[in-house]
Order: structure tokens, then sequence, then C-alpha cells
């Protein structure tokens, strides 16, 4: 089986930091794109940050500037380190992994059970 599990999350107050971890492991082959989304209440899920196993990166525009998505391929992790935070910025954060498992052939998306981001004014 495959686990993706995310900590880092919290509160902060609105121009703070934050840091999230996510860290993917059990019978991986090999990992292509990781990245972030998030949920906030009422809301569709969005894509915010994604990096791809070479390091191409995007971002949505409402973060651009502001959050830095990183990885580190040697222990399957994907970092995001949120800068100047807002109150808008507050949802459940989600790590997401296109991987292929040793038990199953092809890619699949993988997702982590999510993390609190809550911005205060």
């Amino acid at each position: 089986q495959v686990q993706l599990v995310e900590s880092g999350g919290g509160l902060v107050q609105a121009g703070g930091s934050l840091r999230l971890s996510c860290a993917a492991s059990g019978s991986i082959f090999s990992i292509n794109t990781m990245g972030w989304y998030r949920q906030a209440p009422g809301k569709q899920r969005e894509l915010v940050a994604r990096i791809t196993s070479g390091g191409s990166t995007n971002y949505a525009d409402s973060v651009k500037g502001r959050f830095t998505i990183s990885r580190d391929n040697a222990n399957n992790t994907v970092y995001l380190q949120m800068n100047s935070l807002k109150p808008e910025d507050t949802a459940v954060y989600y790590c997401d992994a296109v991987l292929a498992p040793y038990y199953r052939s092809g890619y699949t998306d993988y997702w982590g059970q999510g993390t609190q981001v809550t911005v205060s004014s």
C-alpha cells in the first residue's frame, strides 16, 4: 500500500508563515508529479502548486510570489513554504502524488488526508 502523510498545518496570524510537508511511503516504484491542493469551506478543491520529478513547478496565481514548492526525491517528500499568509489562504491543504506503485501498472493519483491551515486577520 501507499500512504501520503502531511504535517505542518496550524493557526497563524496574517502575514505569518507555515511550512507543510508530505511524505509518501509504501510500495512505490516511481513518483511523477507531486503537489498541493486546498479546499476552503463551500468551495471546490483547487490547485495550489505542483512540481515534477525534474523540478519544474507551477503555481496558482493567488499564491505566486508568496508560496514555494520544493521536493526531496530521495525521500519522496514534497514541501510547501507559505509566506505572507492571508485569511483567504485558510483551507484544508491536501498533498497529491501521481505515482506508480509496485503492485499496479501505470501511474495513479494518491492523496493525503489533509491538514488544516487557518490564517487569522
